[in-house]
């Protein structure tokens, strides 16, 4: 084991968060049942990921089966977009994108394994933060930003942040005004938050034993919440 933060090959947001996630005695980079962990603290493993879930849930499957692991997440409640020249000595622009992230995005990426929440050995740790993501130009890559492609991101700040470590806590994003019965349409409109992402949360929520299934309304599943 070593306990010197090794940040090779390692992105900025990445290495700020587990800089700044630290304790000392920790440990880091340490390959355990095959994977490179993070940080391990006594005998939790901690796990961070900025971006999507999709490469985790095998490695993560695996791990909890012998270990407590604690997963840390960050979400952009600010963003400052910077966009470098497409030629050289051009300009260098700076903006603050109009998006605000909440904890609801959580559900974005969570809903590829939810059912790793009723685990009592899994836990996360969700972070609202400001940072700044750098872009550069490339042409045909990057084509849904028309060319431009995600260079780096950068932590300015940790906001806020909360721990969920059983399935009970995530009873929060179940709003106390929302009828007995509902729709995600009613969940969405309760909760601020689009259709879309209200049908991520419905789906994660269900997995989680917290919401049922009563019937349909208008071809619209109707959910009742879980004592």
């Amino acid at each position: 084991m070593t306990n010197v933060i090794g940040t090779l090959n390692e992105k900025s947001l990445h290495a700020d968060l587990k800089e700044w996630y630290a304790r000392p005695g920790d440990n880091f980079e340490v390959k355990v049942d095959g994977y490179v962990i993070d940080i391990i603290r006594s005998e939790l493993l901690i796990e961070i990921q900025t971006s999507n879930f999709s490469a985790l849930k095998k490695k993560l499957t695996k791990l909890i089966q012998q270990n407590h692991l604690r997963l840390v997440y960050p979400i952009a409640q600010e963003k400052w977009i910077v966009k470098l020249p497409q030629e050289v000595g051009g300009e260098t622009k700076r903006r603050k994108s109009p998006k605000r992230g909440s904890y609801a995005d959580l559900f974005r990426e969570l809903v590829r394994f939810p059912q790793l929440v009723l685990r009592p050995n899994f836990s996360m740790d969700v972070l609202l933060i400001q940072e700044e993501e750098v872009r550069r130009f490339e042409g045909t890559r990057g084509w849904r930003r028309r060319g431009w492609v995600t260079d780096e991101r950068y932590l300015l700040e940790i906001v806020d942040w909360k721990r969920f470590e059983k399935p009970a806590d995530y009873a929060s994003f179940i709003p106390g005004d929302l009828p007995d019965h509902f729709t995600t349409k009613d969940l969405a409109e309760c909760t601020g938050q689009p259709r879309w992402l209200a049908q991520k949360m419905a789906y994660c929520l269900r997995k989680m034993d917290l919401i049922n299934p009563v019937g349909n309304r208008t071809r619209s599943i109707l959910y009742e919440r879980v004592d």
